[in-house]
């Protein structure tokens, strides 16, 4: 568990933000642009992760890869790595995603999820070891996994085309996430502007944003963290611009927990014409 959150904290741990269903209109041209940035996560003050993050944009497609390992104290007593990469396009404004893929190992045990799309339908879901069945966990259908976005690319807001990034419009989202386990809903909602600057990048505006978690299907209702995290009012994400892309990016993630506030921000956040490499063009476990 440390070492998911210490890979996907970055994208809020199922806590994303990006858009919401797909349509079928002709891509429009995006500037290329990427984005190579490091994140420390910590909770309660102490630091318990690293991750890393490249984002690549070309035409209107988009590359993402992102890896993550425990770190600190937590590592006497908990190990853990995972690695996660996502592919897509931008489709009439609106991120339509084509392959997902994850790999955690922690403490002895591995899981792999691989997600494939076709248009507004999940062609392809491998998940191992496979979701169990229990009476207490509600039902994913077929019905949940259409129109839905992975966990990845949900981690990157998309602006609507003419509106200022830096602005309310980053926030007013709805997001549909299935992450190959479960079926939920991220809301956003326009907190403040803030400045936010890292040892290394970029320095200057973000936008606050609150963050809401909607849990829909695969989930098990009565467990103490599920009813926690429904409730919990404290959680933020920072946005900031990807340059020419229509992008925004998470800057810094804070999460309210059981046991003290968790917090991924970015130590390293370097914005620029594309020249990073991303190996995800063919995702794999």
């Amino acid at each position: 568990m440390a070492a998911r959150f210490a890979f996907l904290g970055w994208s809020s741990a199922r806590l994303s933000a990006g858009a919401a269903a797909l349509v079928a209109l002709a891509a429009p041209a995006l500037a290329d642009g990427a984005l190579t940035a490091k994140y420390a996560l910590s909770v309660a003050g102490i630091e318990v992760g690293r991750a890393s993050l490249i984002v690549r944009t070309t035409g209107a497609s988009y590359e993402m890869a992102g890896t993550g390992r425990v770190s600190g104290i937590l590592r006497a007593v908990s190990s853990g790595k995972g690695s996660a990469a996502a592919r897509g396009t931008l489709v009439g404004g609106r991120p339509a995603p084509q392959v997902f893929a994850a790999n955690t190992q922690a403490d002895g045990k591995d899981e792999a999820i691989r997600i494939g799309f076709s248009g507004p339908m999940i062609k392809e879901l491998d998940v191992a070891p496979p979701t169990k069945p229990l009476p207490d966990r509600v039902e994913l259908t077929e019905a949940h996994k259409i129109n839905v976005i992975d966990p990845m690319t949900g981690a990157f807001v998309v602006v609507p085309p003419g509106a200022d990034p830096l602005s309310e419009a980053a926030c007013t989202k709805a997001i549909p996430i299935f992450d190959g386990r479960q079926r939920f809903d991220v809301t956003l909602s326009f907190v403040r502007m803030d400045n936010v600057e890292a040892e290394k990048g970029y320095s200057g505006k973000a936008v606050v944003c609150r963050v809401g978690y909607v849990p829909v299907a695969g989930h098990r209702p009565a467990r103490s963290t599920v009813k926690y995290m429904q409730a919990n009012k404290d959680m933020y994400v920072w946005l900031v611009p990807i340059p020419g892309t229509g992008l925004m990016a998470p800057f810094k993630i804070s999460i309210a927990t059981m046991i003290g506030t968790a917090i991924l921000e970015a130590t390293s956040f370097e914005l620029a014409p594309q020249t990073a490499t991303v190996p995800v063009s063919t995702p794999t476990r």
